[in-house]
């Protein structure tokens, strides 16, 4: 049985605008009464709009922000204890949505050791957790490059491998693909998902992509600070009108499939990726031999809003 990395339980943060200097200031809510729990190991994916509170959860558990009242546990370490500050932030690393604000050496490889020079970790084994960490996210071959000639992707992973320099427990990813292009996105998000499944790492993913989620273990969706929704992937992608409610997407293959289902055909809910969709076009066809994929998507009337090739 996993043991659990961060505990949450009815978290609240609240926090104080002034509108000027003769008023009080108003106590505005952030995170509304938030209890979830995250096992070791895990891919957590946190969904939510702008200013649904999921960036300022993320900087809850590495203690950039304190509860206003609840608690919160990670590796065991409450995050209102201040003793808990430092091995909190090695337990559980963050990488934020622009990596130039988390790059500050010159050379790649002396800006992977640079967080565990100093925390006092030996120099062979800096170099080794370096190599360890930038071969982790393909990126050993640029060790010796400047930052500063890197592509947004690559700069993303090289700020993937400081934090994994640090050993951490836990990776915290803060919109890390928000600032990239579709081709750095999926490469960063790749990397992030090789570290979970080969190092064990514990990945807590706060994102608006709900295209870069599919594979998590389980989703939350935040709204006006408060757990929304909550689930498998699939369970929270099955209910596509409620996200829509929220004012968030689904996948694009997953609506594709919802429009289909609302048409007429007998689809399944939550229908996730391209593959999935073309299994269930098949057992379609397969069941009537009049009909083909083509013709099924031709019927439903969507081949103006995506055309069966870009399936």
């Amino acid at each position: 049985m996993k043991n659990p990395m961060i505990q949450v339980k009815n978290l609240i943060y609240d926090y104080l605008i002034s509108k000027n200097e003769d008023e009080e200031p108003e106590r505005h809510r952030a995170i509304d009464d938030v209890t979830l729990t995250v096992e070791t190991g895990d891919f957590i994916a946190i969904l939510g709009h702008n200013g649904s509170g999921k960036s300022t959860f993320a900087k809850q558990i590495n203690v950039l922000l304190k509860p206003t009242s609840g608690t919160l546990i990670v590796g065991g370490m409450d995050t209102a204890d201040e003793k808990n500050l430092l091995p909190i932030r090695q337990t559980a690393g963050m990488v934020f949505q622009n990596p130039d604000n988390q790059i500050i050496a010159t050379i790649v490889e002396e800006d992977v050791g640079f967080g565990p020079e100093n925390i006092g970790v030996p120099t062979d084994e800096i170099w080794k957790r370096v190599e360890k960490s930038l071969s982790s996210v393909g990126m050993l071959h640029y060790r010796k490059h400047s930052p500063n000639r890197l592509s947004g992707g690559q700069k993303q992973r090289v700020a993937i491998a400081g934090v994994m320099a640090m050993k951490p427990d836990c990776i915290v990813l803060d919109e890390p693909t928000a600032m990239l292009d579709p081709a750095g996105r999926k490469d960063v998000i790749a990397t992030v998902r090789e570290l979970n499944e080969k190092e064990n790492v514990t990945v807590i993913l706060i994102t608006h992509y709900m295209d870069e989620v599919v594979f998590a273990d389980k989703v939350f969706v935040m709204d006006a600070g408060r757990i929304a929704l909550q689930g498998t992937p699939r369970e929270v992608f099955s209910q596509v009108e409620k996200l829509k409610e929220i004012g968030l997407d689904v996948p694009q293959v997953t609506e594709l499939a919802h429009e289909l289902k609302e048409e007429g055909l007998p689809l399944p809910d939550g229908i996730l990726t391209p593959e999935e969709f073309r299994e269930e076009i098949e057992k379609l066809w397969q069941s009537s031999a009049e009909m083909s994929p083509t013709s099924i998507l031709k019927e439903a009337d969507l081949k103006s809003r995506l055309s069966i090739r870009s399936i």
